[in-house]
Order: structure tokens, then sequence, then C-alpha cells
């Protein structure tokens, strides 16, 4: 059951009371529940653990992708609000009903027309979350320097500062990093949902792709398709139909690893264990 004072703080939003109250699935952070008004159902997401603007910076993650108009399914944002003494934070979003599976071939296309939504910088308006840890977005003109100073480098120091790794990757990072302009080729900054695994994305009972949980910034267009081949990759037909639309540049698969150094770092802050290896081995191998 949801707090009294969430539900009578929703049923002053919504204009009418709730009814139906019931947990669901809501990933490994967050409490979840579905919910009616009488007359429409409701996804809300609560909790009381995370920073005061968690779900404002995912509320302003799934606008920026409803924006670009693209056939991909992003719920409808109905409210976010920041942690206050009255309520934990909270975001009540559409309830969509979903299928087992879809059309991938339709989600690969609709993918690569959001990652042809451009912005001039790298980055976001302001910073947000990948996961439970903070995401940096400050504005840059080139892919590297964003790529090293709001993505790895603070992930590194937040690892360093934990003991999960040592002071001296940082060393074998430059290295590496010096490296890349050969081997990364240049583009645009392109709308990325930023935190593309198989738990982010959802069919509905049309078939079509559903995106949820996202971690929003403008980037490089092969970050959201590494990151889809972190835990196994989705199906054939799902990057077929991306190069339907958006054909990838040469090397795209000797450049997955090195672009997945960034969710490996992540997973490094939040669970240690053989992600710090991996994420070593990457390091050490270029």
């Amino acid at each position: 059951m949801i707090p009294n004072k969430i539900e009578t703080h929703l049923s002053k939003i919504l204009g009418n009371d709730l009814h139906n109250i019931r947990s669901v699935s809501g990933g490994s952070i967050n409490q979840a529940y579905k919910i009616s008004d009488g007359s429409f159902e409701y996804f809300l997401k609560l909790n009381a653990a995370a920073p005061a603007d968690f779900f404002i910076k995912e509320a302003e993650g799934l606008r920026e992708l409803k924006k670009a108009g693209t056939e991909l399914i992003i719920p409808d944002v109905i409210a976010a609000e920041e942690a206050s003494e009255k309520h934990p934070g909270f975001l009540l979003m559409e309830f969509v009903p979903l299928s087992r599976s879809g059309d991938s071939f339709a989600f690969g296309a609709g993918l690569a027309k959001l990652h042809q939504t451009k912005r001039e910088h790298f980055g976001l308006e302001s910073d947000n979350y990948i996961g439970s840890l903070p995401q940096k977005n400050s504005a840059h003109d080139n892919w590297l320097s964003f790529f090293s100073e709001c993505r790895i480098e603070p992930q590194l120091k937040m690892a360093i500062a934990s003991g999960k790794l040592q002071s001296g990757i940082l060393h074998n990072w430059e290295r590496l990093l010096s490296k890349l302009s050969d081997m990364i080729p240049d583009c645009s900054p392109s709308l990325l949902h930023g935190d593309l695994w198989g738990g982010n994305y959802l069919f509905d009972e049309d078939g079509s792709a559903v995106l949820i949980d996202p971690a929003v910034y403008y980037g490089h267009p092969e970050m959201d398709l590494a990151f889809s081949k972190m835990f196994g990759g989705f199906s054939a037909d799902f990057y077929r139909g991306y190069e339907s639309v958006k054909p990838l540049e040469s090397g795209f698969e000797e450049r997955v690893q090195i672009h997945n150094m960034y969710p490996l770092l992540v997973h490094v802050n939040l669970f240690g264990g053989h992600y710090t290896n991996q994420f070593i081995s990457i390091l050490n191998r270029f």
C-alpha cells in the first residue's frame, strides 16, 4: 500500500480518489504501483532513499524522448515531484498495457530515428542520473572530451574513492584516451536513451517498443547500441532495423567495449565484483 499522504496528494492532482492500488515490478531500486482513478490507469514510482530530484530528472528525460516524435512509445508523464517533508519523491505516468513480444525491427528503426534528433553540444541542460548514480552532462563541443570528463573520469574517481579501483588506473585511462581519436569516428550529438539494456524496453499490446528508465543526454549514437550488447545483445532484427535507417560505421563491433567502459564503471560503483575485473581487462586490452 502506498503512504496515505501520497495517496491524498495524488488524488488532488488527478481530481479523483484512487482505486485498485496494486504493487508491481519497478526495477531494482524503486517501489512501483499500478493505480486507477476510476477513469484511467497510471504507473507510480516511489523511492524514499533516492536523491530529492531523482524523479524530476527522469521525467525530464522521458519528455525529451517524447519530444523527438518517433514511433517509439514513451509513457506520458502526469506528475513528478521532489522529495519533501510531506512525501518521498515520486513519478506518476500513464500505464501502458504490455505484451510479451513485439516488432524488434521497428524498434531498431525507431532508435535510429531517435538518434537523428540532434543538438549543437554534447551533454544536456542539467545533470541527471544513471541508475542511482549522478550523471554529469556539462556541454562539450567534442565527443571525446565529453566522454572523458563527464562519463569516465567521474566514475573512475568514485571507484577510486571507494577502494574498488587503485589510483593508478587514471594513468591507464589517460593512455587509452590519447589513442581514441584514431579509433572512434566523429559524430554530431544525438539524442540518446542513455541506459539501453534489456530491462529498459518493453512492448505494448500493439507490439511497439516502449522505452522506460532513461538516462538521457546528447552523445555518440554508438553508445546506445553498445549498451544494448552489454548483457548479450538484442535480437538480430533490432540491429537490422537500426541499419535500415542508419547504417553503422565500419569497425563498430571493435568499439563496443570502449563505449561500454562507461556502463561497466557504473556497475563497478554499484556492485563491484567481476565488473571491476572486466573493466580493467578492457582498459589493458587497448
